[in-house]
């Protein structure tokens, strides 16, 4: 299946459907959006890295930053922190550009790196929307840089990530053609949401929303 651009979801998205799917729908369904510290973090890392107009070549290497991509295959797009083409035989050809470059995406992150997918799954649907856009081979490995340890990490984009990438954008457009947004489901991660005030998860944590109403109505009727 292939969808049309007016369709596209943002790709960015995947990573707060990976982190909680209640989040993503807020986000992009019923587009709230309240910033934190965290959120600010990452926001001001970003805006240090894009630079749409930002080309460099450093011997075998041609940096550009900020780089609009899509997929018709995901319906998503969006844009890479950073894409490096290193020159290789194995690479593709560039317009303007003697010889074959083999591409690797860099997305900054805010923080240290993760047990969870979150990054590496955004990653992943990087590689499938340039490799789309590009024709090239399958990216086998690109980096996730982090502001708080100030390194790369070396991410193979393997098949078992591809698959759980397809997977969650289906899900992804099923929801939002629905604009269906789940309920509740309270972890140890909503502290740190930047929607925690508008999500309420501390009402589902004890009781229901019924009976969180039920015991209200009751201390009014008392007073």
């Amino acid at each position: 299946m292939t969808y049309n651009e007016d369709d596209y979801l943002p790709l960015s998205g995947i990573q707060h459907f990976a982190f909680c799917r209640r989040q993503w729908a807020l986000i992009h369904i019923e587009e709230l959006w309240t910033e934190n510290v965290l959120t600010a973090e990452g926001r001001l890392l970003h805006e240090k890295v894009h630079d749409p107009f930002f080309v460099e070549k450093r011997r075998d290497v041609i940096i550009t930053r900020d780089m609009a991509i899509h997929s018709c295959e995901l319906g998503a797009s969006g844009k890479c922190d950073v894409v490096e083409f290193i020159r290789d035989n194995n690479g593709i050809s560039l317009f303007g550009r003697e010889g074959r470059w083999l591409p690797k995406i860099i997305e900054y992150k805010r923080g240290k790196p993760k047990t969870e997918d979150c990054d590496r799954l955004q990653l992943t649907a990087q590689a499938i929307c340039l490799e789309e856009m590009l024709g090239c081979n399958e990216i086998e490995e690109s980096y996730l840089f982090y502001g708080e340890t100030r390194r790369r990490e070396s991410i193979e984009i393997n098949n078992s990530l591809r698959t759980a990438v397809k997977e969650i954008f289906a899900e992804m457009h099923a929801n939002y053609e629905r604009r269906y947004t789940p309920r509740v489901k309270p972890t140890k991660s909503c502290q740190s949401c930047s929607l925690n005030s508008q999500c309420l998860p501390s009402l589902m944590k004890q009781k229901s929303v019924a009976k969180y109403i039920s015991a209200a109505l009751g201390e009014e009727a008392e007073v």
